[in-house]
């Protein structure tokens, strides 16, 4: 690609915003959040399907859906192997080669998984939330 301005204004705008990311601080206050939205807007999904009355079915098949991907997505799919190299090395008594598997520094989960996963989480605590309402 050409080195526009626009191109170099994106550029810079995603490298900022993972550098502003690194901070743990500000990753855990991003998880925090993404967890209140997921309750959030389990009571808002809740109401709304509530009011409707006509699609309750439908409308828990799709959100069972949604939970089993971000599932999948988070427990399913092997992100620490991409992470992992094989190193050959001798044990004590150096006759034996042993094949070791080490973790690279960066074989955490990406942000957005980790996210998307404290979605789900508060999501699930909102419907069971208002589950715990409507029995009461």
């Amino acid at each position: 690609m050409q080195n526009t301005r626009l191109n170099t204004l994106i550029e810079g705008t995603i490298e900022k915003s993972t550098q502003w990311v690194q901070n743990p601080w500000r990753r855990t206050s991003l998880i925090i959040i993404s967890l209140l939205l997921g309750s959030f807007l389990a009571s808002t999904i809740t109401t709304n399907a509530g009011q409707q009355a006509g699609l309750d079915i439908v409308n828990s098949f799709v959100m069972l859906v949604i939970l089993e991907l971000i599932s999948w997505l988070r427990y399913g799919w092997n992100w620490r192997s991409r992470n992992v190299r094989s190193e050959i090395v001798l044990t004590s008594s150096g006759s034996n080669p042993e094949l070791v598997e080490s973790r690279s520094r960066n074989s955490q989960l990406p942000l957005w998984i980790i996210m998307l996963d404290s979605l789900k989480l508060g999501l699930i605590y909102g419907f069971l939330l208002e589950a715990f309402k409507l029995g009461s």
